[in-house]
């Protein structure tokens, strides 16, 4: 990102450039109409003070926003509930930023507005840098970092952003710190829909579960996770390899005790399941580009290593 003003006085600035999954965005001035695509961008927004700039949030059923930024979000008008906002609705609030955790938001395919039919409209698109696609299997938890400099600089709220990072990175280090001289454990992370299920082995995913200290039995470098960063697996993939726990995202108290069933059920003496070390991870908190990478990074530590940390107490 280059800017051509370290600073912004009231009213006016210099021009903010930068390259955004391939795509160059320019902003003269801070926007003044943002939608977040995803509560995971809601809350990262909220969290860099741009309330009053919010005109739509979408997708609000698939997860909560966390209860310290939930309030300032009341009167923010709901484009959708648990997909991306039809091409009209969006279009209809007259966004001139739109924040999203990954491309798929602009699929026209499915109905959404494109990238292209958002700038013919006087809008830009900003993507988390881990949900670019050509980033989407290699992505790191510390791009989060080039998401709220970027934004801090859109915004024109550089010193809020650098405070957000400042914290994040702190909590990050202590995690680091906690877990220094431990045994890795042995982790999987798998996701399931009825009767199928899949691994996750690249992507945001892996990389939260290498910076919580686990040891991911599946390899970003496998064929399986050649083209993308999940694939659907036999269970015996996940007997043969033995994790000592498995990790997998959560969408409400229903589905995870569905999960937690199908475990069980599926793999009684698999070290995780005989142990208990099941941890379920609100899914929101894998999107790229969210506060809530961090949190995720912090759970599964302390579920892994909990001597580590109740040590501390």
């Amino acid at each position: 990102m280059t800017s051509t003003g370290s600073g912004i006085s009231e009213g006016t600035r210099e021009t903010v450039t930068f390259s955004n999954c391939g795509r160059e965005l320019t902003f003269e001035q801070p926007p003044t109409r943002v939608v977040g695509m995803m509560p995971s961008q809601t809350d990262l927004l909220l969290r860099l003070g741009a309330q009053d700039t919010l005109v739509g949030q979408a997708q609000v059923s698939t997860s909560e926003l966390p209860d310290d930024v939930a309030g300032r979000a009341a009167d923010v008008p709901v484009l959708s509930t648990d997909t991306p906002p039809a091409r009209e609705d969006l279009l209809t609030v007259s966004p001139d930023l739109v924040v999203s955790p990954t491309e798929y938001e602009f699929t026209a395919e499915q109905g959404y507005a494109s990238i292209e039919q958002l700038s013919e409209n006087g809008a830009q698109a900003y993507v988390a840098t881990g949900g670019c696609a050509d980033r989407r299997s290699s992505a790191q938890v510390t791009d989060l970092f080039i998401d709220i400099a970027n934004l801090g600089q859109i915004l024109g709220v550089a010193d809020a952003a650098d405070a957000l990072a400042e914290g994040a990175q702190n909590r990050l280090e202590a995690v680091e710190e906690s877990i220094r001289g431990e045994e890795p454990v042995t982790v999987a992370q798998v996701w399931v829909e009825g009767n199928v299920l899949g691994a996750i082995g690249a992507g945001i995913e892996y990389d939260i579960i290498r910076t919580a200290g686990g040891e991911n039995v599946f390899d970003p470098d496998a064929p399986e996770f050649a083209d993308f960063f999940s694939a659907e697996i036999n269970p015996e993939e996940i007997i043969s390899r033995n994790p000592d726990a498995i990790v997998f995202g959560t969408t409400s108290d229903k589905q995870e005790q569905q999960v937690l069933e199908y475990l069980r059920a599926t793999f009684p003496n698999v070290t995780a399941v005989r142990d208990g070390l099941l941890i379920g991870v609100p899914q929101s908190d894998f999107y790229p580009g969210t506060i809530g990478n961090v949190e995720a990074v912090e759970t599964i530590a302390e579920r892994l290593y909990p001597d580590a940390f109740h040590s501390q107490r």
